[in-house]
């Protein structure tokens, strides 16, 4: 494949620092693959000096892969790696017989926990929202880290500084008295061992004279440092990326920090491929007029290869019901137009977003892989109390229904009085005989239970909620749990809603069992299938499809709930700007009117779209 102009000059370009902004589907791998061919045949570069840096496994052996393709046996010799990888081989190479072990990131999350307990810092929580939370904190952990902080002078976004400060220091405490190490230790011990060590940094100096890095803008501070100095003194570093594509600023990742090296390298060459060799004129042209919103970024004319094609389609639907059933009939348009259903991708902000849709795909025959798992919101508590609920109304006398629901609301029901495999109301009764306040109890679950039978699925949750209480219930569980009440409706008031679409209890039932059987095959996704993909938009990052769906295109989705300050608002325009992106020919953004029960907003990114 000859190269353009631009990608010329950057495979061509001699010694010291340079920086290349690549925009999106603009050739980045096939002119890093070129760029280390000429460094040997043309500079005479031995291919052990040669290190080349991205960020995952898979990305650094599809760089390798390509470069092989390329230059043969040749290149034998080019060390590609991830930041991880390069810097632990440095420690286990400088300490010799010292073992890193590394935690688990269930491990880590174990030890946050007990931090928290060994602090006072106790918090009542359901499994789901506790699992959150300790996320939520490792998350701040790592910046700290990955920053280059000390954690006297950090600032966590939602969390009180002198609360978490002292998790912090409980944390580290107990992770060093099991001799562990997590990932972003292994960064900082690196760094560390070559500020101290300046023998040991020339050694690899000496060894890696041409450096170059992909991706360049995930990098955080701690990395950056690390690759300074061991660029030096010749500061041979090819860097490629775009601080457009910056969304990993929960690594610690921020645009600034590409910005920041043409300051530290003020006679750095500046290379813009600006060639869109993947997406259409209108998808390119739609995507830049939304990132130019953004402050922090580097001004950037891109154009595309490819015609005008079709403009992009911004679609409003009532609700996500109406909003899957218009993907799942647009995705069966596609097919009759020969676009294969791997060529199709559907992409949200969080995993939570795909849980209608992966609902009506299932029911439309639509073959789909999911590449992050979402929960069954069947599996969460309040969709088993409704199945129990439809479950005793249409006579089914198992005891686990029984348990399941006698106390939501509280009737004062004890599990002593359901024993055996097969439970009656006659049965609960008698264990109650001599308790007369108890048999009107007893009364009302069994006659409330007949009014449910012949209702439809909507009907019957809104009875069950209503007239036999459980938003009452509801409300006081949230309470005695010291959780959000709002979430919880949240997730009723959508199971509610998908429940809408099924005329009889027997068909929701069936559809749920069903439902349940194609999340369980998602269990190990193989993403090579024919089947339209799912995916959030941190894990489309890199990929590209003929066709991308955006949906839930909302304010409190995209940008997330979440995000309050500026800068979170420009990362959060940015993984929009990464998901628009992702499509060769067609995109088409919806947004909902309103979401369980409440009116919603369109996202400001999607209005946007609509400014001249």
């Amino acid at each position: 494949m000859s190269l353009n102009h631009a990608q010329a000059e950057a495979v061509a370009y001699d010694r010291g620092p340079c920086m290349v902004l690549a925009g999106p589907g603009s050739g980045k791998t096939l002119t890093i693959a070129r760029r280390i061919e000429y460094l040997i045949q043309k500079y005479k570069v031995r291919p052990e000096e040669i290190l080349v840096i991205t960020f995952t496994k898979y990305a650094a052996c599809e760089m390798r892969d390509r470069f092989r393709k390329i230059a043969g046996a040749k290149g034998n010799g080019v060390t590609f790696g991830t930041f991880h990888g390069i810097y632990y081989g440095i420690l286990k190479w400088a300490y010799g017989s010292r073992d890193f072990q590394l935690l688990k990131d269930v491990e880590k999350l174990e030890l946050i926990r007990q931090a928290m307990q060994e602090i006072g810092w106790e918090e009542s929580r359901e499994a789901e929202e506790e699992k959150d939370r300790l996320k939520e904190l490792a998350i701040e952990i790592g910046n700290v880290k990955n920053r280059g902080m000390n954690i006297e002078d950090y600032h966590p976004a939602h969390i009180p500084a002198e609360r978490f400060a002292s998790l912090y220091r409980e944390y580290e405490g107990q992770k060093w008295k099991c001799g562990r190490i997590d990932f972003e230790d292994m960064l900082l011990l690196c760094r560390e061992l070559f500020q101290k060590r300046s023998d040991l940094l020339k050694v690899w100096q000496e060894k890696f004279r041409y450096i170059l890095v992909d991706e360049f803008q995930d990098i955080n501070q701690v990395q950056y440092d690390v690759i300074r100095m061991l660029a030096a003194p010749e500061n041979n570093l090819f860097v490629v990326g775009d601080d457009d594509q910056s969304i990993y600023g929960f690594r610690g990742a921020r645009p600034g920090i590409m910005q920041k090296f043409c300051a530290d390298y003020p006679q750095a060459k500046r290379i813009l491929l600006d060639r869109n060799y993947r997406s259409t004129g209108n998808i390119v042209r739609s995507s830049l007029r939304v990132i130019e919103n953004n402050q922090e970024r580097y001004k950037k004319n891109l154009r595309a290869d490819a015609g005008a094609g079709e403009t992009v389609h911004v679609q409003e639907v009532k609700d996500p019901q109406e909003e899957s059933r218009y993907v799942a009939e647009e995705i069966g348009k596609r097919l009759e137009e020969k676009v294969k259903y791997s060529e199709i991708a559907v992409l949200y902000r969080t995993s939570l977003d795909a849980r209608t849709l992966s609902e009506t795909l299932s029911e439309y025959q639509i073959p789909f892989v999911m590449k992050e798992q979402i929960q069954n919101i069947y599996d969460h508590f309040i969709g088993m109390d409704l199945i129990s609920y439809f479950q005793l109304a249409l006579g089914n006398r198992e005891r686990k229904h029984f348990l399941q629901v006698a106390n939501r609301p509280k009737r004062y029901i004890g599990r002593e009085a359901m024993t055996g495999n097969t439970i009656s109301y006659e049965t609960i009764r008698n264990f109650y005989c001599d308790k007369e306040w108890m048999m009107d109890r007893i009364d009302q679950w069994e006659w409330d239970m007949k009014m449910l039978k012949n209702k439809s699925p909507f009907a019957a949750i809104q009875y069950i909620r209503k007239s036999i209480g459980y938003d009452e219930f509801l409300k006081e569980y949230a309470a005695y749990r010291g959780i959000g009440a709002d979430e919880l409706f949240s997730v009723l008031e959508e199971i509610q809603q998908s429940a809408r679409e099924y005329p009889t209890m027997e068909a929701w039932l069936a559809h749920i069992d069903e439902y349940g059987k194609a999340l369980k095959e998602q269990k190990r996704p193989d993403l090579t299938q024919d089947r339209v993909k799912l995916m959030t938009m941190h894990g489309a990052k890199g990929l590209e499809f003929d066709t991308v769906f955006v949906i839930h295109g909302n304010e409190g989705c995209i940008p997330y709930k979440k995000a309050k300050l500026e800068t979170e608002i420009e990362e959060e325009r940015r993984l929009f700007y990464v998901a628009m992106t992702r499509a060769k020919n067609k995109l088409v953004i919806s947004y909902v009117k309103e979401k369980n029960g409440k009116d919603a907003d369109p996202s400001r990114f999607v209005e946007e779209l609509f400014l001249v």
